[in-house]
This record gives structure tokens, sequence and C-alpha cells, in this order.
């Protein structure tokens, strides 16, 4: 299957395999997008986010985003990937699941979908929001435990988003 590969339906086309389930969002429904993505090395990258945001400050996260309204979720996650990062999107490998949070910036209940994903672009060499993030790297077996700085106990999704895909990839 193919979709577009970026919002307005046009320009490079993104390939999703078969038996991964791209939800569409209800009325009223909030959601994000996650991207775990690896390099030749089976690394898995993510970013800390700045110490000032709103949401999980200081912690590492996976490229990713809030759904606009209107937008597939698809669209939604060849445009983080592209503005968090100036990777393209090429192919969405697999849903890792959806999950279904709520943040404490008092905009309610989010569904949130996570997806094993590979892009087009130089990896050694992302393109950040520098804004908003204030590093990265690549995340082998052994790294793990840096995932969990400044992460209250049992808030581990981004840790085992990431494990999962090492171990499944």
């Amino acid at each position: 299957m193919s979709a577009p590969g970026h919002p307005g339906g046009t320009g490079p086309e993104v390939t999703v395999d078969d038996g991964v389930e791209v939800p569409v969002p209800a009325d009223g429904e909030v959601w994000t997008v996650g991207a775990v993505i690896l390099d030749r090395d089976g690394r898995a990258f993510a970013q800390r986010r700045g110490p000032h945001r709103r949401l999980f400050p200081d912690c590492w996260d996976i490229v990713g985003g809030h759904v606009e309204p209107g937008e597939s979720l698809l669209d939604a996650l060849a445009r983080e990937v592209e503005e968090e990062t100036g990777w393209r999107l090429r192919r969405v490998r697999r849903l890792f699941g959806i999950t279904t949070w709520t943040g404490d910036d008092g905009n309610g209940e989010r569904h949130e979908a996570d997806y094993l994903v590979e892009v087009d672009g130089d990896l050694a060499h992302p393109a950040l929001e520098w804004a908003k993030h204030t590093a990265y790297d690549w995340f082998g077996p052994d790294d793990l435990p840096r995932l969990t700085e400044n992460r209250a106990p049992g808030e581990h999704l981004i840790h085992d988003l990431i494990a999962r895909a090492l171990l499944d990839r």
C-alpha cells in the first residue's frame, strides 16, 4: 500500500507494509503519532526534549507529535519526521501499538499510534528543532537505561517502544 508522503497528498509516496493498521481519528479525538527510526546498525534514534517543554521536559523521546485537525495519521507521521529531523518518511513497517494517555497540560486524553519506520536522509546529521530539543543520540540495547532519565517510575513508554524495536527488528 502507498500513501502520500506529506500533507496535501502530493510528493513522494510512503510504502505501508501489509497488515499495518492506520486508524482514522473520530471527530473530537486528539491523536499523536510516533516514529521509531533505526539506523543501519540497528540502533534507535531518540531526541531529548528541552527542559522548558510543557509535556515531558528534559526527557528522551521518539520523533512524533500531534495530528492536526483533518490530517491523516500517515500525513502527520511524514510531517513530524520531516519537521523534527529533516529526513523523509519512506516506509511504515509496523504498528507497535496504540496507547491512550493524558498529559498534565490540560488538553485531555490523547490516542497515540507508534510505528516502526524507515526514512531517507543523512542519518548522521538530523536537522533537529533546536528550540524544542537539546540533544539526540542513537540507542542500542546497552543504552536503554538512559531512556528512563527524568521519568517517573512506570513512565517508560519510550524505553519500552525502543526496546521492542531493537528486539523485534
